[in-house]
């Protein structure tokens, strides 16, 4: 292994143990709590289409915006600054600190303001700077950065905090307890607002036509830290601008239950300031307040740092939609397990957390955690603004990869069949690449699987390819799927349905029976199959950030399938990942017409199967489970797609006994489990996996899976035997 490989595989390692469990627990808990709250909603996707609506017109018209707002705010008595970036910004806040003489700043939870780097600019001019929002006070005290952008103090425990106020400020009684540890905080974090100069805010969002701020939080410091000085600062980027207070209410109904599963958060503030609250004198609590002075200033300061630029960018623009719930992270398998000081750059973390990075700090920052995001597109569901967010990843993907420089340039640029230049590591471009391989490895089957297992073998794909050498590789079949197919005929004379079984590298190469399969059942049930000469999807090299050659196949691919289509035939795929590139990614690569040709009439296997026998096909040509017990995991984008109950319903159907997997994901992800750095987070994460289908009620089932990630992974981790559902189904030979 690399030196480079070795370094982030022990950073991921020591964060799986040191902060893995903490994290795990709470994203979970969030996550868990999201699909419970939602479920709340009479149109949860109608309100995220109107949130999504109401970003995209805000930043198309956003210097419009801006411009209305600051009219607003002048009117109201404040003050606008646009910063160009973070040097801009905080020069602006320390020459406001400066004029009112400020000895104290205290702040509430802002990540704009975490970017810009604000505390560390006023501290170097002797201005003391107080964090009080309770996470965010616990990493201060401990000097740590935040690990996610709602919870910042998310991979801490209790204990680790208990231990770090008893060690930082030794109390007259140790402190142990969650409300122990919040009473002290309370007080201590108390009277250092009271002896606050200025106030520092975020904003969560800010409406052009009345300069109202919404804060979002779970704690009252933010309104404290509003009000109680007379000087109120609020820092936000310009993407926080929305035109109306009316467009609030998606967003509030939106943010909580998308970030921590809340239906409705603590607190949810709405001012405009400058607020008419009279200040408070806190050495003087017997004067009225109606004799305070209610004389206040207010700036707002919102930060460019990239983001017109991002806005001029088709491929980032999105992000800028972000409403920084949270979700994305939430729902994200390998951010559960290692939290965002591994899942995550300079300020942003989680899914969204590469946009933001690209856009805001540089492709250097995003690169990274980048190859964290497997795509597996869990996060576009929970989204509550519906980014793309894998494709934001892929993009800066392909930008690193593009901006890359390799000594083994001359060696594999041309001669790769990719459409890729130099730069791309070995590793994506073999990975990408897998076709090859895999002809390469069917055409000289079996001596190839012997060779590739061998200890040199193993040795030198790890040293130069990233490949580890304790993950088992796949085996390669000689008789392909296609060559199968070919030495024999259709057995359907009078067909029902007529249908292509799209044979995708893996079906074709690796996994033939479950293709063999897949023929026989839609044989059986009356329709007429083939299994034409088709290159690959472009899964691989997308997965790769490859987009160049993703699309290259896609045009390839299409016009493979078009005259199958033309002749009215269905286009069934047994890979989950393959279909969710027809029906979903090639949109990005195709003409409108091409697209939805092929993403209409693409199935995946079992879903088709169940429409045959909705609509009549006889069942009894399968086979029966007669009470057979199953336990069933389904494909990641399966799930994203929404197909997972028809490989429920038509195994209960045949009589099956099925216990499905809750488990988000199996933590192989398709290359990602076989890459050395990564090896020990999806083996980590397939643990959660493996641990509910060895439970005593699961342990004797037999195990289905609809990926081929996913049978990799359980292969590897289970003692038992794992099969595709098409395999369980189809009639006995």
């Amino acid at each position: 292994m690399s030196k480079a490989r070795e370094a982030k595989a022990a950073k991921i390692r020591q964060l799986m143990e040191t902060e893995g469990d903490a994290v795990g627990t709470s994203t979970r808990g969030f996550n868990e709590g999201r699909y419970q709250s939602v479920q709340t909603l009479d149109d949860y996707e109608g309100l995220k289409s109107e949130a999504r609506a109401i970003k995209e017109d805000a930043i198309e018209r956003l210097p419009e915006l801006i411009d209305q707002l600051r009219e607003t705010v002048e009117s109201n008595g404040g003050t606008l600054y646009i910063a160009d970036d973070a040097a801009d910004a905080n020069r602006y806040i320390r020459e406001v600190c400066e004029d009112k003489e400020a000895e104290r700043v205290v702040k509430s939870k802002s990540m704009t303001s975490e970017e810009i780097e604000v505390n560390e600019d006023l501290e170097a001019a002797d201005i003391d700077v107080v964090e009080t929002d309770l996470g965010e006070w616990v990493l201060q005290v401990a000097d740590e950065s935040p690990s996610h952008i709602v919870a910042p103090a998310i991979h801490k425990s209790r204990e680790a905090i208990a231990d770090l106020f008893n060690e930082a400020f030794d109390p007259d009684e140790p402190l142990e307890t969650a409300e122990e540890l919040t009473m002290f905080a309370r007080e201590q974090l108390g009277e250092l607002i009271e002896g606050a100069d200025v106030g520092m805010t975020g904003a969560n969002f800010i409406t052009a036509d009345t300069g109202t701020m919404a804060l979002v939080t779970s704690e009252g410091n933010a309104r404290k830290t509003a009000v109680v000085p007379d000087t109120h600062v609020a820092v936000a980027g310009v993407e926080k601008v929305i035109p109306t207070v009316e467009d609030l209410r998606p967003f509030v109904e939106l943010i909580g239950k998308s970030g921590t599963g809340q239906d409705i958060t603590s607190y949810i503030s709405l001012l405009t300031p400058p607020v008419e609250s009279p200040t408070v004198d806190f050495d003087a609590p017997d004067t009225p307040l109606s004799a305070t002075e209610t004389d206040r200033d207010f700036h707002l300061v919102l930060i460019d740092n990239g983001r017109f630029d991002m806005r001029e960018d088709d491929q980032l623009r999105e992000t800028l939609y972000c409403i920084r719930c949270s979700a994305c992270s939430n729902v994200c398998a390998n951010f559960q397990h290692v939290g965002g000081h591994a899942f995550g750059g300079e300020t942003y973390s989680g899914g969204i957390g590469t946009g933001w990075e690209a856009g805001v700090e540089g492709l250097d920052s995003a690169a990274e955690f980048n190859d964290l995001c497997t795509g597996c597109s869990r996060c576009t569901t929970a989204c509550p603004v519906e980014i793309d967010i894998p494709w934001i990843n892929t993009v800066v993907r392909d930008r690193v990869n593009r901006g890359e420089v390799s000594e083994l340039d001359w060696l594999v640029e041309g001669l790769t069949p990719d459409e890729e230049p130099g730069g791309v590591s070995l590793q994506k471009r073999f990975f990408g690449n897998f076709e090859t391989a895999a002809k390469v490895g069917s055409f000289f089957a079996p001596v190839s699987n012997w060779a590739a297992g061998l200890g040199v073998s193993r040795d030198v794909m790890e040293r130069f390819l990233g490949i580890d050498a304790r993950r088992e590789l796949p085996e390669f079949q000689r008789e392909t799927l296609k060559d199968w197919f070919e030495s024999r005929t259709s057995r359907v004379d009078d067909p029902v349905r007529t249908a292509v079984v799209y044979p995708d590298v893996y079906t074709n190469h690796v996994q033939v029976e479950r293709g063999k399969a897949a023929v026989r059942t839609l044989e059986a049930l009356g329709v007429d199959v083939i299994v034409p000469d088709v290159r690959s999807s472009g899964r691989a090299p997308l997965s790769q950030g490859m987009i160049a050659t993703a699309e290259d196949h896609a045009h390839d691919v299409y016009a493979g399938l078009a005259e199958h289509i033309d002749d009215g035939r269905d286009i069934v795929v047994i890979e989950p990942s393959d279909l969710a590139m027809f029906r979903t990614e090639y949109e990005k690569f195709l003409p409108e017409k091409s697209f939805e040709r092929i993403s209409e009439a693409s199935y995946e296997v079992m879903e088709y199967v169940f429409g045959l026998l909705e609509h009549g096909a006889d069942a009894d040509a399968l086979s029966a489970g007669t009470g057979g017990e199953v336990a069933y995991h389904s494909h990641c984008q399966q799930r994203t797609l929404g197909l997972e109950g028809h490989t429920e319903a038509v195994l209960s159907d045949l009589g099956y006994d099925v216990a499905t997997s809750d488990v988000e994901c199996c933590g192989m992800a398709g290359s990602f489990g076989y890459k050395s750095e990564y090896y020990e987070l999806s083996v980590d994460v397939g643990s959660e996996l493996q641990g509910q289908f060895q439970t005593d009620e699961n342990r004797d089932r037999t195990v289905v899976a609809s990926g081929t990630s996913c049978l990799e992974q359980l292969d590897s981790l289970l003692s038992r035997p794992t099969q595709h559902p098409i395999q369980l189904v189809a009639p006995r030979r």
